[in-house]
């Protein structure tokens, strides 16, 4: 069998240890071929982007971020931006990415991305392409797995942040509010808040009350605390208020959804104008995307690229890989489609405001 490989949407730790494990495992056990397509679906509509995949080529990139197939979070086929007449239109271009996989010989595809590659990869399907995927997100955000690999390492990249910057906030008396990635779900921000001991969580399922982060300011300041530390989601937003937003769909040709950004410094604006303490913003961005995965990441893709043949070589395509209760199972990739969401009356939030750390609400 050859199968094609891709990597879709925003990169992630791990994903070059799942590309290992895959063409490792396909290698010695199926005999299987493997074609890598770079760039994302891009590779499946732009000539010359689709390469062999061989074990030579795993060689030495399981402790290295990114992915040696390229990525990118602009090449929908069906909504394909490209340039015409000096104007950036969006096309249907799904059908050549059918006639691609045919001229490359591919007997079906493994798609690696978050909600958006794999809805694509769930449409791709419904054309009559053999599809099975993988989930990534360091959002973790993915209905239809318990946990997604890209998480754990982004997890402690913002952990430590915050452990750093609780030095420097404690040293000149300030306010430090640091923006993380995760867009509509909260979860970063919610686990690496609390092991970095964040004194207020602000996340998108909990729109935040102005006063209320102003009032767990006051209270640490009469307990002799002249700092704290505000972790905050960049999809969180004020009661009555709306998300801080860097570019629109429209603005991003091929993207599809807005480039949300900013929250922090929206957050930061409100609380100067009750608070006379130093207000200072880090905005992580894309070092939480970067360096060497952990370990948990390494095994876990290891897992989902292993894995994923299975659901090959039993033709169950339309699939993915999932962690469920500790075991990789398949799943259909229509649920791939359901964003999950920060439960704001579960156990985890309840404990953590349990322990004095506010929310905002």
């Amino acid at each position: 069998m050859r199968l094609g490989v891709l990597t879709g949407g925003g990169d992630c730790p791990g994903l070059n240890a799942l590309i290992r494990g895959l063409v490792k495992r396909g290698t010695h056990e199926f005999g299987y071929e493997f074609v890598g397509i770079e760039n994302g679906y891009m590779g499946l509509v732009e000539p010359g982007l689709a390469h062999p995949l061989t074990e030579e080529d795993t060689r030495g990139i399981l402790p290295k971020g990114g992915t040696i197939l390229g990525t990118s979070n602009k090449a929908n086929p069906f909504s394909y931006a490209t340039r015409e007449d000096g104007h950036w239109v969006e096309r249907d271009v799904s059908d050549q990415v059918l006639l691609r996989c045919e001229e490359l010989g591919l007997d079906g595809l493994i798609a690696v991305g978050g909600d958006g590659t794999l809805s694509i990869a769930h449409r791709l399907v419904e054309k009559g392409l053999k599809v099975v995927g993988c989930p990534k997100t360091i959002d973790n955000d993915l209905s239809g797995t318990d946990q997604t690999f890209g998480f754990d390492t982004a997890r402690l990249i913002v952990t430590e942040a915050l452990d750093r910057l609780h030095s420097t906030a404690e040293a000149h008396d300030r306010v430090m509010v640091v923006e993380i990635m995760g867009r509509h779900a909260g979860f970063l921000t919610l686990e690496s808040g609390i092991a970095g001991g964040a004194d207020v969580i602000l996340i998108p399922e909990i729109p935040y009350s102005v006063e209320s982060v102003v009032e767990k300011i006051r209270r640490r300041s009469t307990r002799r605390r002249s700092f704290s530390i505000i972790a905050i989601s960049e999809g969180a937003f004020p009661q009555g208020g709306e998300l801080a937003v860097l570019d629109t769909a429209e603005a991003i040709p091929g993207r599809g959804v807005v480039r949300l950004g900013g929250s922090g410094k929206a957050l930061a604006d409100l609380l100067a104008r009750h608070i006379e303490a130093e207000i200072r913003v880090t905005v992580l961005g894309h070092l939480q995307r970067g360096g060497s995965p952990s370990a948990a990441d390494r095994v876990l893709a290891t897992r989902y690229g292993c894995k994923v043949l299975d659901l090959v070589s039993a033709g169950q395509w339309d699939h993915m890989v999932a962690l469920r209760a500790g075991e990789i199972i398949a799943v259909p990739l229509s649920e791939s489609r359901k964003e999950r969401r920060v439960d704001p009356a579960g156990e985890l939030v309840r404990f953590t405001k349990s322990m004095g750390i506010s929310f905002g609400d």
